[in-house]
């Protein structure tokens, strides 16, 4: 129930039943100057509480009467461990009609749903406020601890720290590596940011240009070996973990498959992106973000959760409130309207016309292309076409087809389908809601794309991926719709 009370700073209170909680609760709001009343049968009781200078008097709650004297509160406080004691004190000021905001104690869940029957705006049980305290109070110092440990490592480092970003690195990889080099600095260490692949996306492109973070591509960073310590982050979304060397440090919000032998640990599945994780590292070591840090990682959090529309927890809620008066919107919203490329519009195109649609799923090829991460924004933007939950959009260039594929269907993984799909022949990687894959084109590079084979080659490759593609989906064989005729 709501009864639409606003409760402001000017608010007053009653607490009706003063045992340990009640108590509890009255010199909290006493110490924070809020006007009190606490009525409790217990005579010695409400004397104590006039000792302490608290503003008590001596009432029976079970009495219809106490409507009466509470009428003029704004937030009413039932909080006796004598549920019957606490029914009756909600009916009695719910039949007089008062419009108060009555939090009331209740011991379970039969009493809980009583409680609310009877007008109580907000019920708690003791057991339920404890065991959420102690899980904050757990996750508080889990945090300390992880934070005391990373502070042991950063100071024990040589020199120098390579932080690792997944292959073709996303925001919420690149802010993650940022923040954690801002961390090594205040450690003394220097640190490369070292990422495989390329930085295509032009979102991506934007958001390191306009930030002007440094980032070094693994062909032109030192050895692995050459530096203290190792560090990978968000790195699983490209799968397997593949390094010469060993790693120190190893921060992600995917669960490894297999265990990673690190220094260092910390996966947590329960939030939505690496950046929420080094925000909570940013607080735990009292640091003020730059705006650089906090824009890259506010960017990461809202990237990662599609703006707060995908698997958004309350950390990554918390941590986004956190870094938002530190960082430049101004840029933010440059980086989310970029301008489309030639090259992403002409793929864009492409796939719009060559497009397939079994049900709601649509795949399509884009041709020969340069670009590949324009794979992704066709995929992204084909997703938005009505009636159609999951999209694949690939193509082919340097003898590898590369595919790009988007879902906001929650009864299939599009990450597990690409694996199933084509894992046998190519790389796969992906989770829920977008994947991609790079396929060798194997035999069909015997073909001579420069005398008419082009075609040839587009067509076969077509139809493997197709096929593959909508019996992996599971959709083979369904209505069809075709974007070119064929």
């Amino acid at each position: 129930m709501s009864t639409g009370v606003t409760i402001s700073s000017m608010s007053t209170y009653a607490i009706l039943g003063c045992g340990s909680v009640g108590h509890a609760v009255a010199e909290e709001l006493a110490d924070e100057g809020k006007d009190v009343l606490i009525l409790d049968k217990d005579e010695s009781r409400v004397e104590a509480l006039r000792d302490q200078d608290l503003n008590a008097q001596t009432t029976d709650i079970r009495e219809p009467s106490v409507a009466e004297v509470v009428e003029d509160r704004d937030v009413i406080l039932i909080l006796s461990s004598d549920v019957g004691a606490n029914k009756a004190a909600v009916s009695a000021i719910r039949e007089r009609g008062g419009d108060q905001f009555v939090v009331v104690r209740a011991s379970d869940p039969v009493s809980e749903d009583e409680l609310v029957d009877l007008g109580a705006d907000v019920v708690i049980t003791p057991s339920e406020v404890i065991a959420d305290s102690a899980l904050r109070s757990l996750e508080s110092g889990e945090l300390e601890y992880k934070a005391r440990q990373l502070a042991d490592l950063l100071e024990s480092t040589d020199e120098t720290l390579a932080i690792l970003t997944h292959d073709n690195p996303d925001p919420d990889s690149i802010a993650s590596a940022i923040a954690l080099r801002e961390i090594a600095m205040e450690y003394g260490l220097e640190a490369d940011i070292v990422y495989d692949g390329e930085i295509g996306h032009q979102e991506n492109r934007a958001f390191v240009n306009l930030l002007g973070i440094d980032l070094t591509a693994r062909a032109d960073a030192p050895p692995l070996d050459e530096y203290g310590a190792v560090a990978l982050v968000d790195q699983m979304k490209s799968g397997d973990i593949d390094l010469d060397m060993d790693v120190d440090i190893f921060i992600d919000h995917y669960e490894p498959e297999e265990g990673v032998e690190a220094a260092f640990v910390d996966v947590r599945p329960n939030v939505s992106s690496s950046s929420t994780i080094l925000t909570k590292y940013i607080q735990e070591f009292d640091l003020s973000p730059s705006e650089t840090v906090a824009t890259a990682l506010l960017y990461g959090i809202r990237a990662e959760t599609l703006d707060f529309k995908r698997d958004t927890t309350p950390a990554d809620l918390t941590a986004a409130a956190y870094l938002y008066p530190f960082a430049n919107h101004d840029t933010l919203e440059q980086v989310e309207s970029p301008s489309m490329s030639p090259e992403t519009l002409d793929v864009l195109a492409e796939a719009i016309t060559n497009r397939e649609v079994q049900g709601s799923h649509l795949v399509s090829n884009a041709g020969f292309i340069r670009d590949r991460d324009a794979l992704t924004q066709a995929a992204q933007h084909l997703l938005n076409l009505e009636g159609i939950t999951t999209t694949a959009v690939f193509g082919i260039a340097d003898d590898t087809i590369y595919l790009a594929a988007q879902s906001k269907d929650i009864r299939i993984n599009i990450g597990n389908v690409l694996q199933d799909a084509f894992g046998g022949i190519g790389d796969a990687a992906g989770h829920s809601e977008q994947g991609n894959v790079e396929i060798p084109l194997g035999l069909f590079t015997g073909l001579d794309s420069g005398n008419g084979n082009r075609d040839t080659l587009l067509q076969l490759t077509e139809e493997a991926v197709r096929r593959k593609l909508f019996q992996a989906m599971g959709v083979e064989g369904g209505s069809s719709e075709s974007g070119n005729g064929n």
